[in-house]
């Protein structure tokens, strides 16, 4: 039986014009806010909150993640900006999207370590001082480095890229040519790296639900707002995306929708780092007053200087001999 999309050619081509234009745009603004948030995020852990809890470990390792996302965007706006034309070779569309995905799901394991840990520090308050030793927070955090890897690895052998009408393209996942295999891959990538996480922050949040006092549950609160709004939606769309895909009869415009819309869920995911900047603030690692600091530190310098350059021309105008 023919495929209805290949009889309808007159069908808008919506999603190159997604990609032509919306990606760039967005993934520009996430390079910059997130390479400025990020950078001074791990600067102030570094120079301003130490010693580290877990808490800081966690978030220190989440920052380096969503950094080394957000140092990849520059290949990803170069390439759809030059009409889907990849010039960099196997390698870096390899590592591109790699770092896309593995960025995703490291993010969603260091985000349940954190409504974990935050559900135990509320609701276990005599535990507070053993959760909040170091060592837990390198034990989380290698846990998840080591689960991530495990889950992204085989996304290495799977991306690819293809030549056609004399283009080369850099294929992100849901849409590598096979699609059969890819198939089930998903499915166990959705349940086990989103799904588990998520069944396991609302659990967090119900279980504080009870607490009157919602500045101690808001941190899980944003975590689950992040599941919604930015995993949800592109965990969504790659499963009807990949599942269009496998259809014989649909027509030209649907399969063009359905992959638009999965465009615009791709940088949503990524979005998470401007949600992760707010936890920071939330950490109660007193991020908010040691990121201040900075400021009064530099606010300082200036007046000090100031009132130098002062007492030298003071000094210089009282050394000056009268006639």
């Amino acid at each position: 039986m023919a495929s209805v999309r290949s009889e309808d050619q007159n069908c808008t081509d919506v999603d190159t014009l997604m990609k032509e234009y919306y990606l760039p745009v967005a993934y520009s603004i996430i390079f910059i806010v997130g390479l400025l948030g990020n950078v001074t995020a791990i600067f102030v852990y570094l120079t301003k909150l130490r010693p580290w809890k877990s808490s800081s470990i966690i978030m220190v390792n989440l920052a380096l993640t969503d950094l080394s996302y957000v140092l990849s965007l520059p290949f990803l706006v170069y390439y759809y900006s030059n009409g889907d034309s990849w010039r960099l070779g196997d390698f870096m569309c390899r590592f591109v999207r790699f770092s896309f995905h593995f960025n995703l799901y490291g993010s969603i394991l260091f985000l349940t370590c954190l409504a974990i840990f935050r559900y135990i520090v509320v609701m276990k308050p005599l535990r507070t001082a053993q959760v909040q030793q170091k060592r837990w927070g390198i034990v989380a955090c290698s846990a998840v480095w080591i689960i991530a890897a495990a889950e992204i690895t085989p996304m290495l052998t799977i991306i690819t890229m293809e030549k056609q009408n004399n283009k080369t393209y850099c294929l992100d996942f849901a849409s590598t040519p096979q699609v059969d295999d890819i198939f089930w891959y998903n499915w166990l990538l959705t349940v086990l790296g989103f799904i588990v996480p998520l069944l396991v922050v609302f659990m967090c949040y119900i279980g504080t639900t009870s607490l009157c006092r919602m500045r101690a549950r808001r941190m899980t609160v944003i975590i689950l707002v992040v599941f919604v709004v930015c995993y949800l939606p592109f965990h969504i769309m790659r499963l009807l995306r990949i599942q269009t895909r496998k259809m014989q009869e649909l027509s030209c415009m649907m399969d063009h929708v359905v992959n638009a819309v999965y465009i615009i869920s791709r940088p949503l995911a990524g979005f998470n780092t401007f949600f992760n900047l707010a936890l920071y603030t939330l950490s109660g690692d007193m991020f908010r007053e040691a990121f201040l600091s900075i400021f009064y530190w530099k606010c300082g310098l200036t007046k000090a200087r100031s009132r130098l350059q002062l007492a030298v021309i003071s000094n210089t105008g009282s050394d000056t001999p009268t006639v």
